[in-house]
Parts: structure tokens; C-alpha cells; sequence
């Protein structure tokens, strides 16, 4: 089976909405699937966590430390007004 990364999605999106993986725009049913609320994503996304002591000190002297760091963004619009939820938490399915 494929990996896949799974972003719930907050009660108050409804459809039609925009969804952005690091400023990219997806297309349902190519890019992402909707299953029972949440957006479902036929690859690997990651979420980078706090800086450890070590990455961040390393940091601080110039030395990069790369990792993945995936950003899911997702717009709609909520009583007229545009809305723009950003850095949606990712689990591994």
C-alpha cells in the first residue's frame, strides 16, 4: 500500500475551497482525495518540529540543517469573508 499523509480538516470549511501544499495549488482528485472530512494525500507530507538544541546551535554559526517541511494552506470563505488556514497539522495513514 502506498504512503499516504492525512490533514483534518476544521468543522467551518466547507465547500468550494482552495487547498496549497508549500504555495502550490492541488486539484481534488488528482493531488488529494476527501474522506470523511479531511484531505488525503497519496504521498509523503512532513512537518518539521521545534529545533532541537544541537540544529539550532548549528543554525546560529551559519550551518544549515535542512529537513522536510511540508505546509498544507487551505482558503474558503466563511460568511462572505475570505478565510486562509495555514500550516494544517499532518498525520502519517
Amino acid at each position: 500500500m502506498a504512503e499516504q499523509s492525512i490533514v483534518r480538516l476544521p468543522a467551518s470549511v466547507r465547500a468550494p475551497f482552495d487547498v496549497y501544499v508549500n504555495g502550490v495549488h492541488q486539484e481534488p482528485g488528482v493531488d488529494f482525495d476527501m474522506r470523511d472530512g479531511s484531505l488525503v494525500f497519496g504521498r509523503v507530507l512532513k512537518k518539521e518540529g521545534n529545533l532541537g538544541f544541537w540544529r539550532w546551535f548549528l543554525g546560529a554559526w551559519g550551518v544549515g540543517t535542512y529537513r522536510q517541511n511540508d505546509s498544507v494552506d487551505v482558503r474558503y470563505e466563511h460568511g462572505g469573508r475570505p478565510v486562509l488556514l495555514e500550516g494544517l497539522d499532518i498525520e502519517q495513514g
